[in-house]
């Protein structure tokens, strides 16, 4: 019985966070966009955000995510983390918190969701063997392990829920790296820390591989 409880804590602290946040107001405004605000969003991400995220947040480099299709909650969620400094990964430090300045607080529901309405881009096929690993892990995780199923938070196509990212068409190189960073906790993300701990490196580039292909 110990065994199962450990296996279950992280999916009962990733429902606990989860409801904290969207009390906290990160969940994107059920209302519709004021149209100046979406105008504005709009004209930033195509003017300057599509630099490194790419035409409609299609991203060609590993380097920056994939915007387009992703959770707007999760998308306004990583805005107010730039924007208040808290997210502090390498990445974020030298790229994120000077742009962030450029969506206003006004703004910030109205980009998440100009993004989340965009077309996801599609599946990139990757090694077999890599993908089928990859699938397992994600859809079972490994209870032997104590590592929960990416499914149970991240949906069973990987498409996110809510403050849970969408990673289905990621890039896998930026899968690793965001893996590795909340690893070693240069990023903080309480929910994922515990969950992916002991995940080794062959480990983490074949989940990525899957969420790439999907």
């Amino acid at each position: 019985m110990h065994r199962i409880d450990a296996r279950n804590r992280p999916l009962r602290a990733a429902a606990a966070a989860a409801a904290l946040l969207l009390a906290a107001g990160f969940t994107a405004a059920a209302d519709e966009a004021k149209p100046a605000d979406a105008e504005a969003a709009a004209k930033l991400a195509a003017e300057v955000c599509s630099g490194c995220h790419g035409p409609a947040g299609i991203s060609k480099s590993p380097l920056f995510p994939r915007l387009a299709g992703q959770q707007e909650a999760y998308l306004a969620a990583q805005l107010h983390a730039f924007k208040g400094k808290t997210r502090s990964d390498p990445e974020a430090h030298n790229y994120m918190w000077g742009m962030a300045t450029l969506v206003s607080d006004e703004m910030v529901d109205a980009f998440a969701h100009y993004y989340a309405s965009q077309q996801p881009a599609p599946g990139t096929a990757g090694d077999p063997k890599q993908v089928e690993q990859g699938g397992k892990l994600f859809e079972q995780g490994i209870p032997e392990r104590g590592i929960v199923a990416c499914a149970n938070c991240h949906g069973s196509n990987a498409e996110g829920r809510g403050i849970f990212p969408r990673l289905a068409g990621q890039q896998s190189a930026y899968v690793v790296r965001q893996l590795q960073v909340i690893q070693k906790q240069l990023r903080s993300s309480p929910i994922m820390h515990g969950i992916i701990k002991d995940l080794t490196p062959e480990e983490m580039t074949a989940v990525a591989a899957y969420v790439q292909s999907k």
